[in-house]
């Protein structure tokens, strides 16, 4: 058999192969520490190799990984479990809070000046009863007097401040509906009603005390004396009364409002009960005005 002496070309890889072996051998002939050569790719091999697939937009391999610093890997997050324990702690160590004191208690001295809507004598002063069952701790003096106009309380009114009476902390005034059918008999005009009222007001004021005036209950019911022209001056001195406030007088109650219905001039039947002359009201109406004033005045009362 016929040899050929042509050298036949060793391929590509076979080339890399010889130079790598022939490498190690000087390497190893010289000392040195063998190293491995990189191989690159055939044209074939680098045709052929698909490309890496590409990464989707803000996925989580697209940026860069940062090392957490010395601070970060010395100090863990603190976990939920430790975040609820911490707060579980300071709420349970957390000193209470302290609440508002309750407003304090009063006792006060009042002195009721009044006609026979005042008198116990004569049926009324039920509200100052009233008034008593709230406020045990407080003394009420009715000075009330059937049949008296505001002129005549005035004349003892004086009474009320003599060095053997205590210091009243409050004075209340209710008065009028006499004088206001007596405008011919006695020829008493509204201002000589209001004078009076008024010098009453002046004289508690100055004595320290503060003023609560009642305006004139509703007492159409009254036909013997009562008439339009009489009910006109009812609704103006009522007025007059009101207007008081902050010159004289601390506080009003209402009446003529707060015991009418249906009729505006007349008591409300409910409220006048047992009585029926149509100027006196009964239990129920005597504990809508106590109701009334201890909303007013004497909530605090003890």
């Amino acid at each position: 058999m016929a040899y050929s002496s042509r050298a036949v070309p060793l391929p590509r890889s076979g080339r890399a192969l010889l130079e790598l072996v022939g490498a190690m051998t000087l390497c190893i002939a010289s000392g040195c520490q063998p190293t491995t050569p990189t191989l690159e790719p055939t044209a074939t091999q680098a045709a052929t190799r698909s490309p890496p697939p590409p990464e989707a937009p803000g996925s989580e391999s697209a940026a860069p990984k940062l090392l957490p610093t010395s601070d970060e890997t010395a100090t863990p997050a603190p976990t939920v479990a430790a975040d609820t324990a911490a707060t579980a702690n300071t709420t349970a160590t957390a000193p209470p809070q302290a609440s508002a004191p309750p407003a304090s208690k009063q006792a006060y001295f009042v002195a009721v000046m009044g006609d026979s809507l005042t008198d116990y004598k004569s049926g009324g002063g039920k509200f100052i009863r009233f008034l008593e069952e709230r406020c045990p701790e407080s003394s009420f003096d009715n000075y009330g007097k059937g049949g008296e106009m505001v002129n005549q309380m005035r004349r003892r009114f004086d009474a009320l401040f003599t060095p053997d009476k205590p210091q009243y902390t409050h004075v209340i005034v209710f008065g009028g509906v006499n004088d206001l059918y007596s405008d011919l008999t006695a020829h008493r005009t509204n201002e000589r009603i209001e004078s009076d009222l008024s010098a009453m007001y002046t004289a508690a004021k100055n004595h320290g005390a503060q003023v609560v005036a009642i305006n004139v209950a509703p007492w159409g019911g009254f036909k013997k004396y009562f008439n339009p022209r009489r009910g006109a001056s009812t609704l103006a001195l009522n007025a007059w009364i009101d207007e008081q406030v902050g010159h004289g007088v601390d506080a009003v109650i209402d009446a003529h409002s707060l015991l009418r219905c249906g009729d505006p001039d007349a008591l409300c039947p409910g409220h006048a009960k047992p009585f029926k002359d149509g100027i006196h009201f009964g239990p129920e109406g005597h504990r809508i005005l106590g109701q009334a004033l201890f909303e007013a005045v004497f909530r605090d009362c003890r």
